[in-house]
């Protein structure tokens, strides 16, 4: 079994949103994963969309400023499937995630 963590700056020249990624591995299958998008305001990191293996199933938490969190179920789909859409999904839709999460901030 391995484990594997590491960030990824998605723009490089302002450093304002990130990309943390994380995987546990047994042979050659992912067996759990949480992979996040992060924002940077006013100096502080804020989680803004999550996919993950936690509570046993595997979903996408769309995080808000108050705290609150809109779940989606992906249960007719295998772990590689999700870790796959969610990598392109928080890559491909980083700015339209961070300009929502900051009008919900009211920035």
């Amino acid at each position: 079994m391995g484990e594997r963590e590491f960030l990824i700056y998605l723009d490089p020249e302002t450093r304002l949103c990130r990309y943390r990624h994380y995987h546990v591995w047994e042979g050659k299958e992912i067996i759990e994963f949480r992979i996040q998008l992060e924002i940077l305001v006013a100096g502080e990191w804020y989680a803004v969309v999550r996919y993950d293996t936690a509570h046993g199933r595997l979903h996408c938490d769309i995080l808000h400023p108050n705290g609150r969190q809109t779940k989606k179920w992906f249960d007719e789909y295998s772990t590689a499937e999700v870790l796959t859409f969610g990598q392109k999904d928080i890559v491909e839709n980083c700015s339209l995630y961070r300009d929502r999460f900051l009008k919900e901030m009211n920035l």
